[in-house]
């Protein structure tokens, strides 16, 4: 397949089997574009759906986005993971809104200049919404690109990814060119998938060169294995006589930054200092079921404890602490191990009442 062929198999295909109702591509604008972009990097489609119309649904602009507090933002991205995503979206409506007048720049260097937002959403953002002609390299276009090509080399790799990106390039149409960026995702997401590719239904079939070679799943060629370390922690969750649970705010630098959780301690004996430090009188302690939480770099293993405790009428509650009412329980950014091991504890709790 000559190169000038390559967007018109594309997007003929999509007209007839892309999707075209999907959320954001409802009502299209910057902002809406973004934020779906921003959602999907690292999660599956049908995770995102449900996401992107809550988030829409309270925050319908850049201006509503940068005017939220932040732990409004945070508790509509609790379950995505990676909050320094949500973060940075929330750092970027803020410049969008201050520095743009709450438009965003018609140019795909100027928005690679904004928090979060790295070359392939740049050109997402431009393509699909403003029209203008950029390239994407997300990980479904570079999973069809390094197949058509058979790159080889793990695309992580500075000479290999700058390939890929002259692939992108040459391929990419002058017209049409926000159909071509979504129809390109899509055939990745739907016939160019990881394990079993549906090559027969694929446009592209005939010149792909992974597919003529027989090696479809050998490309993109993985990351160099390495053994992901385990870590250990162990987090109380502290239940005053009205079950609520004592939260604290992390630093919003690191691992959660910014959103609530646990206290975390290295064994049962620190709980002592703990205590002391909010005025607390400890009582029945009570193992729960261990989680393991797995992050891009590591594995957190969690040994949470149910520990009912009594609180002291003179003790001031310190500022980045708060009980967590299970029954109401606030709007907040919670890490979703949190989320998992507060839920848990509701149960654990209300089967006590009621026994």
């Amino acid at each position: 397949m000559r190169a000038e062929a390559f967007a018109p198999a594309v997007l003929d295909w999509y007209d007839h089997h892309g999707r075209h109702d999907l959320p954001w591509q409802q009502g299209i604008n910057p902002y809406r574009v973004w934020v779906s972009e921003i959602m999907l990097q690292q999660t599956q489609v049908s995770t995102v759906l449900n996401y992107f119309d809550r988030f829409m649904a309270s925050l319908p602009t850049v201006q509503a986005l940068a005017e939220a507090p932040e732990d409004e933002v945070l508790h509509l991205w609790t379950g995505l993971g990676y909050y320094t995503r949500a973060r940075n979206l929330q750092k970027t409506a803020k410049i969008v809104v201050a520095e743009y007048g709450g438009e965003f720049p018609q140019d795909v260097e100027k928005l690679t200049e904004l928090p979060g937002i790295g070359l392939s959403t740049a050109g997402a953002i431009a393509s699909i919404s403003m029209g203008l002609r950029a390239p994407i390299l997300d990980g479904n276009v570079k999973r069809v690109l390094a197949r058509f090509t058979a790159q080889e080399g793990y695309p992580g790799e500075p000479k290999v990814a700058k390939q890929l990106w002259a692939a992108a390039e040459r391929f990419t149409p002058h017209s049409r060119v926000n159909h071509y960026t979504q129809a390109m995702m899509d055939l990745g997401a739907t016939l160019c998938t990881r394990s079993k590719p549906s090559c027969l239904l694929c446009p592209l079939e005939r010149g792909c060169e992974a597919h003529m070679l027989g090696l479809e799943t050998r490309y993109p060629i993985p990351k160099p294995r390495k053994e992901v370390p385990r870590k250990r922690t162990l987090m109380p969750l502290l239940a005053n006589r009205e079950g609520a649970i004592l939260l604290y705010r992390r630093p919003s630098t690191g691992l959660w930054g910014g959103l609530w959780s646990l206290p975390e301690l290295d064994d049962l004996e620190d709980i002592q200092h703990l205590a002391l430090q909010h005025s607390l009188e400890l009582g029945q302690q009570q193992e729960m079921p261990g989680l393991v939480h797995t992050f891009s770099h590591f594995q957190l293993a969690i040994e949470p404890w149910l520990i009912r405790v009594e609180e002291s009428a003179l003790h001031v509650a310190e500022a980045d602490w708060l009980w967590y009412n299970l029954a109401t329980p606030p709007r907040l950014g919670l890490a979703a191990p949190v989320k998992k091991l507060l839920k848990r504890a509701a149960e654990v709790l209300n089967a006590g009442e009621s026994a």
